[in-house]
């Protein structure tokens, strides 16, 4: 009896193995692409949203892969076309997820919880599951952890550092996780005339030049949304004077890039990138 239990388990595993070793997946979650490619997973990757591709991810332009439409306007029609065995989403799809389970199995790879770091390294496991490659995720894992402390204790810590969106000319406060947690750079105290309001489930601070001048920070990041979704970009000009005639002229401005912090994030690739970019800026 145990050794036919022994042999079913064997099967078993072996069929697992070999169905993750041929899942086809579509993904909607840039960072997840990302982490696959990583992982040397590019072929089991069948769609993705081509109208937002960030220029490290473009060799998924390629023909080899359905386009699967836009991030918040997903093709439905494509989707199925592309015969996935798992689709792979984020909050941005919440509406489709029903739609989305008629045709494939789902996996939410949005990073929840207060603990980025723990989110994010749980979540490139459970890609990496699904494509067989756990012990590359580990070492990858293993490789991003050392550059991150490394990376922590290079940073002045008297720097201070403040982070914003910008859209379609507004400003808004940005407590970006890879800055704050990730780095862990202090937040920044907002003064008294700054506001925050609440959309939906959602709170968003708006920050004028004037609040930004009290504050002063020494750098200011700017997460440029409008860039990424393809609409005008900041005019980096005009934010410089608007900041000098704020009070703030020492502070210096870095326009991050606007796909990698707005688009992707959250895999092996753009975390890593993510967190040079700031280095490097700082």
């Amino acid at each position: 009896m145990k050794s036919q239990v022994l042999a079913a388990s064997l099967i078993f595993t072996a069929v697992s193995s070999i169905a993750h070793a041929q899942e086809r997946i579509a993904t909607f979650d840039l960072g997840s692409l990302d982490t696959l490619d990583a992982l040397g997973a590019s072929e089991q990757v069948v769609g993705i949203p081509k109208q937002v591709l960030p220029d490290y991810l473009s060799k998924y332009n390629a023909d080899a892969y359905t386009d699967l439409g836009g991030l918040r306007d997903p093709n439905l029609e494509a989707v199925a076309q592309s015969e996935p065995t798992l689709i792979l989403y984020t909050g941005r799809q919440g509406d489709w997820e029903a739609e989305f389970e008629e045709i494939a199995p789902l996996m939410n790879t949005s990073l929840q919880g207060d603990d980025y770091l723990a989110a994010f390294d749980d979540n490139v496991r459970q890609i990496a599951s699904k494509v067989e490659a756990e012990e590359r995720a580990e070492e990858a894992l293993e490789a991003l952890h050392a550059d991150i402390e490394r990376q922590r204790e290079a940073l002045d810590e008297a720097l201070r550092v403040l982070v914003v969106t910008h859209n379609d000319g507004n400003l808004g406060l940005n407590t970006h996780p890879v800055v704050h947690d990730v780095l862990g750079i202090k937040k920044l105290e907002m003064p008294d005339s700054v506001t925050s309001v609440q959309r939906g489930n959602r709170t968003f601070t708006p920050l004028t030049m004037e609040a930004i001048g009290e504050i002063n920070p020494d750098v200011l990041l700017v997460v440029d949304r409008s860039a990424a979704i393809g609409n005008d970009a900041a005019d980096t000009q005009a934010l410089e004077q608007a900041l000098s005639d704020a009070g703030a002229s020492e502070t210096r401005l870095v326009v991050l890039t606007p796909a990698l912090w707005y688009l992707s994030g959250g895999g092996l690739q753009s975390l890593k990138l993510q967190i040079d970019e700031v280095v490097d800026a700082l």
